[in-house]
C-alpha cells in the first residue's frame, strides 16, 4: 500500500499542483492571445503546455519568470 499511496503523492504534488497553480495564478497573463499577436496561443496556454511537457520543472521555470518580474502576462 505504501508504494501506491507515494505514486499518488509524486504525481498529485510533482504534476497535478503545478498545473493548477499556472492555471489558477493571477499573475499567469490572459487566457486569450493578442488580436495582433502571431502565436495563437496567450501566455497562459504556452505556460501550461510547458508545464504539462515538463512536469515540476515547467513549474519551476514559470516560478521563476513571475518572482523576477520577466513575465510575459
Amino acid at each position: 500500500m505504501e508504494e501506491k499511496l507515494l505514486a499518488w503523492l509524486f504525481l498529485i504534488g510533482f504534476y497535478l499542483l503545478p498545473i493548477a497553480h499556472v492555471a489558477l495564478s493571477p499573475k499567469g497573463g490572459p487566457w486569450r492571445a493578442h488580436q495582433s499577436a502571431r502565436c495563437p496561443f496567450s501566455p497562459r496556454v504556452g505556460w501550461l503546455v510547458i508545464v504539462l511537457m515538463t512536469g515540476a520543472l515547467g513549474w519551476l521555470l514559470y516560478w521563476r519568470t513571475r518572482t523576477a518580474g520577466h513575465g510575459t502576462g
